[in-house]
């Protein structure tokens, strides 16, 4: 036994210098495979590079190291998904010693947050990088644009402020800051602001988008359509403009114009679920309402309410319309063309109310007729009583002013009565007002017996 003991002493020698020599040798292997994954990403061998990384990771799942430069690959590789997937599990695991450059990662990792619309996530990560890289301008510009996406507006404030603090040539910054000002109804301060931001970059076409909406505040639609127009050559903002452009359209009623635009922002979306989608699709059933192209309109709410079925009042207006699928006289009295209105109106009046048009007047609402009651056994030449009775269109519910406005004008006119008709309803003022004054109110069940009996 005694001599067997410096064998084994031996044996125990030799077993150790060995496996000193393997983890040696996988220490000197391992940089040398994780710098082999950088130079064939750099030869743009994004396969080669992610089988290596996967190679290390089936080793051990816990390398970090190799699960950051498989993110590496898949980023450069353009599998962003997996790139995300990949950062998440490091910056959940991983330890910054030196080994992964945190400034570079938590860059990589904000962008894909912005990217794939995490914004909670992105935002922390560009809180982080204000506190890595205190002067760098970008980070608190993205804190406050990530911020203001998430209705903080207060907030995203004292970023753009510290953005232009640290970087004053910071255009976007600028730009943002003169929005938040436009929206604090300091238009003077949000104009200065604007001005610099174009006259520092004149190409950085979504500066304009900022300025097109000072001009749009200040009611310069004109200026504020060919500002706006600029702003098209830029991508991200490219579909926003389109909504601007149409809703300055809306404004200065040129439903035509506005409808065109509102049908490029449809045609210009990246996302059928973005809010901008769904607005631009709900401005382009306006247009076509107010045009009469119902069933347009109707194919638009449609898509909407499949999207979101809370959506502003698209499920009222879908509601609202229901009965033009199967009521022809409604449908045929809401979207036939002004001129075979008027002979609609006249026929409505005398066969459903037994009065005789005197008069007609076109009115941007719909139809005002001045009409005597028709009576069958109406033999005797006596001076007939004048009524007035107003056809509305318009999609709103009328207000009381309106009722109001419609009496004093029927007294003017030495009316016995006034009725109005309308597809949309009353508010409920209106009704309140209405009671046990010379005016009659027709809502939409009424309109469509008045209508059945007129036999249209």
């Amino acid at each position: 036994m005694a001599n067997m003991l410096p064998l084994v002493i031996i044996f125990v020698l030799i077993a150790t210098i060995v496996i000193l020599g393997v983890f040696a040798l996988r220490s000197v292997m391992q940089p040398k495979k994780l710098d082999s994954i950088t130079k064939l990403i750099k030869q743009q061998k994004y396969t080669a590079a992610e089988r290596v990384a996967k190679s290390l990771i089936s080793k051990n799942p816990r390398n970090y190291l190799a699960h950051y430069y498989l993110g590496n690959a898949y980023l450069a590789d353009r599998k962003n998904e997996l790139a995300l997937m990949e950062y998440k599990l490091v910056n959940q695991n991983a330890i910054f010693n030196g080994d992964i450059p945190e400034t570079e990662f938590r860059k990589q990792l904000s962008q894909l947050y912005v990217k794939f619309n995490q914004t909670d996530d992105a935002l922390k990560e560009f809180l982080l990088l204000t506190k890595l890289e205190p002067a760098n301008a970008e980070n608190y510009y993205m804190c406050g644009k990530l911020y203001e996406q998430k209705g903080r507006a207060d907030l995203s404030v004292g970023f753009y402020q510290k953005a232009i603090q640290h970087n004053k040539k910071h255009v976007k910054a600028h730009a943002a800051y003169a929005l938040a000002l436009l929206r604090g109804k300091q238009l003077s301060e949000a104009k200065k602001e604007i001005d610099l931001a174009i006259s520092l970059s004149p190409d950085t076409y979504s500066s304009y988008y900022y300025l097109g909406k000072i001009y749009k505040e200040q009611k310069d639609y004109p200026n504020a359509i060919k500002t706006f127009e600029k702003a098209l050559r830029d991508p991200e903002f490219k579909q926003k403009a389109l909504l601007e452009r149409g809703s300055c359209y809306m404004m200065a009623n040129s439903v035509d114009n506005a409808l065109s635009e509102f049908d490029k922002a449809v045609r210009a979306a990246k996302d059928e679920n973005a809010q901008e989608t769904l607005y631009a699709r709900y401005f382009l059933a306006a247009c076509y309402e107010k045009n009469r192209d119902i069933d347009k309109a109707i194919e638009q709410w449609q898509i909407i309410y499949k999207r979101n079925h809370s959506f502003r009042d698209v499920g009222a207006k879908l509601s609202e319309y229901k009965d033009l699928q199967t009521n022809d006289s409604l449908k045929e009295y809401l979207t036939c063309s002004s001129a075979a209105f008027v002979d609609l109106c006249k026929q409505a009046a005398l066969g459903g109310l037994s009065m005789l048009a005197q008069k007609t007047e076109v009115q941007k609402w719909g139809i005002r007729i001045y009409a005597i009651e028709q009576k069958k056994d109406d033999w005797m030449n006596v001076r007939k009583q004048l009524y007035m009775i107003d056809f509305h269109r318009e999609t709103e519910p009328i207000e009381d002013s309106e009722i109001r406005n419609v009496l004093d004008i029927s007294k003017s006119k030495n009316c016995v009565k006034a009725f109005v008709c309308t597809s949309s309803g009353f508010t409920s003022a209106a009704v309140g007002f209405a009671e046990n004054r010379p005016i009659e109110l027709i809502g939409k069940e009424r309109l469509e017996q008045l209508l059945a009996k007129a036999g249209i």
